[in-house]
């Protein structure tokens, strides 16, 4: 197994995004999709259709991540302006790319579709960007450096980040388990907390539940070390075995 971190963060693109007009799918996907592959997202930011947002948070965390996926604003509408403002990040030229051209015309043509000019910003892409294959709607997405720009439809974004997995770093996987608790946050907060600092190689997270009478907790130790996730989970358990005595005493 890979003892390598690999790290990612995500950018949303898209006015509708922040307006509640459509409602993020392609960020839970994206978690999911790297917590099994053993790439750790870090950071996720939404931004809207602008030039000055999409170029200061793609250099921002393109500079601090091993990763950065994109989603949105790469269809064929005058707002549709990831391409352009991902070349500037990279001062580099956004110019139709022939190969993505030659790709699109083909199923336009078979389609019995005209090829049109808003169509063709589709194949538009920072000079030497590699594609992302999309096989929903042919359109590329593309890699530049490390930032890899796909589509905001979920079907679409699911489907090219499907093809662009195989391609990249993956590192350790990170291992949990889960501690279902009877007892509130506030019962078990303190020594929980006490249990965390002993247990640095692991990461806890207690999830509060509450099913209209009573308060639970779910408990999830993770980490990359099998081992320090038995000695917290026993130590955990140990501590639940205590509150529960002390309870019916």
């Amino acid at each position: 197994m890979s003892d390598t971190i690999v790290t990612a963060a995500m950018i949303a693109i898209g006015d509708e995004l922040l307006s509640g007009r459509t409602k993020d799918k392609n960020i839970a996907h994206l978690a999911d999709m790297l917590t099994a592959a053993g790439i750790d997202l870090k950071e996720v930011r939404i931004v809207g259709d602008e030039d000055d947002a999409i170029i200061t948070a793609v250099n921002a965390l393109r500079r601090q991540y091993t990763y950065v996926f994109t989603s949105g604003g790469i269809g064929p509408t005058h707002d549709d302006i990831t391409a352009e403002a991902i070349a500037k990040a990279f001062d580099l030229p956004c110019e139709h790319d022939q190969k993505a051209l030659d790709i699109m015309g083909a199923v336009y043509r078979e389609r019995g579709m005209a090829f049109t000019d808003a169509r063709m910003r589709m194949a538009r892409m920072p000079r030497g960007a590699t594609h992302i294959k999309n096989p929903v709607s042919t359109a590329p997405g593309f890699t530049i450096g490390n930032v890899h720009v796909m589509a905001g439809v979920p079907s679409i974004f699911q489907a090219m980040l499907d093809s662009l997995l195989p391609s990249l770093q993956t590192g350790a996987i990170v291992h949990s388990t889960i501690i279902d608790c009877p007892f509130g946050e506030g019962t078990i907060g303190q020594g929980l907390a006490s249990i965390q600092q002993a247990h640095s190689d692991t990461v806890i997270g207690s999830y509060p539940r509450f099913d209209g009478e009573t308060y639970s907790t779910q408990i999830v130790v993770r980490s990359r070390d099998l081992a320090a996730i038995d000695l917290a989970a026993e130590a955990v358990r140990a501590m639940l075995k205590k509150i529960a005595a002390e309870k019916n005493k």
